[in-house]
């Protein structure tokens, strides 16, 4: 078998896209081992995802429709609960495509078929704006390599590049039992275990380019009257780029990760977004500690030999499951317009 010139997406080999200029390209880069995930034991309580029975048991009746439930027309497993993800990226990856005139490829670090894809040159040439989601599972040892960590900080020393990281929740990480049981009742989501650590991948990516931020906890967001997340306290004075620059929140997320800044110098990261979170749940123990909020989009501007951009955002905020308005769609035009 010959080897391939380009990096392969969903069942497919990338077609490399040409420069426009103003018209940014974006790629997603999700960091999991799909067959990792999907084969993780259901009999196991901890760090898998959920299976599609058990997403249509807890949802009810949300997922009833055959085109979910039937399976002969959809997986059941741990594989079907992963499918769902690509489900829900398709709107965002619509919008772009309309905004820029570029396809959005998904690519995974281990895909269904079982071909590794690591972050390298193949995935970066044709991009302006990478979104790397951390979905993996820790259990399953994602670890970028030194040379992912170098084309990385290559790909960050062109003009305009930008790198999105999106590492997801870390629920559980105390080996007291009465604490991740306090963290599950703060959250209330029936399908997440007591432990599901998440982002391996990301943090060690983030530790080889030295970015001081570790994915935190899993808090619930406070809510509206509407049943949506209650508006973000926004450093708008510290937004000069206009990441924020119309949007007053995202969407509804039970169980979302606090980006916590690991240096003291104001200058490296600016928080640029605060979520408040849902007081009248039980304690957490980040709220027993005071908290009211936590850090849900951060920027780090150019500095250095780096002149591209690094933001921090939640993959949830770029998938339809969890609902899409205005203002997120702003959000979006802002990530994919910025200069």
């Amino acid at each position: 078998m010959s080897e391939f010139t380009t990096a392969r997406t969903y069942n497919q080999n990338h077609v490399p896209r040409q420069y426009t200029p103003d018209r940014r390209r974006l790629s997603i880069y999700v960091a999991w081992s799909y067959p990792a995930e999907a084969g993780r034991d259901v009999t196991e309580l901890d760090n898998r995802f959920s299976t599609m029975t058990e997403v249509r048991r807890v949802t009810w009746p949300a997922y009833e429709d055959p085109k979910w439930s039937d399976p002969l027309r959809f997986q059941q497993g741990i594989a079907g609960g992963l499918e769902l993800f690509f489900w829900g990226w398709l709107p965002f990856q619509q919008f772009v495509e309309e905004a820029t005139g570029h396809p959005v490829p998904v690519y995974q670090r281990v895909d269904q078929a079982g071909f590794h894809t690591p972050l390298d040159e193949r995935v970066l040439a044709d991009t302006d704006t990478l979104f790397v989601w951390g979905l993996d599972h820790m259990i399953t040892g994602q670890d970028a390599t030194p040379g992912e960590i170098e084309a990385v900080r290559d790909f960050l020393t062109r003009e305009g590049s930008c790198l999105a990281l999106g590492p997801h929740h870390d629920v559980g990480a105390s080996d007291d039992m009465a604490v991740r049981d306090m963290e599950y009742h703060h959250h209330g989501d029936a399908l997440v275990p007591r432990r599901q650590r998440f982002g391996r991948y990301t943090r060690s990516l983030m530790a080889g380019l030295g970015i001081p931020v570790e994915n935190r906890y899993g808090l619930r967001p406070a809510v509206t009257d509407e049943n949506k997340s209650a508006p973000l306290s926004i450093a708008r004075d510290l937004d000069t780029k206009g990441w924020l620059e119309g949007v007053s929140g995202f969407n509804f997320h039970m169980h979302l990760p606090h980006y916590a800044v690991t240096t003291d110098d104001p200058n490296v990261i600016h928080v640029l977004g605060r979520q408040p979170i849902d007081m009248s749940r039980p304690p957490h123990p980040f709220t027993e500690a005071g908290n009211t909020e936590f850090n849900m989009f951060l920027w780090m501007p150019p500095a250095g030999d780096r002149a591209g951009d690094v933001i921090f955002a939640d993959t949830t905020i770029f998938s339809s499951l969890f609902g899409v308005d205005e203002s997120l769609r702003t959000f979006w035009n802002n990530i994919v317009s910025a200069k």
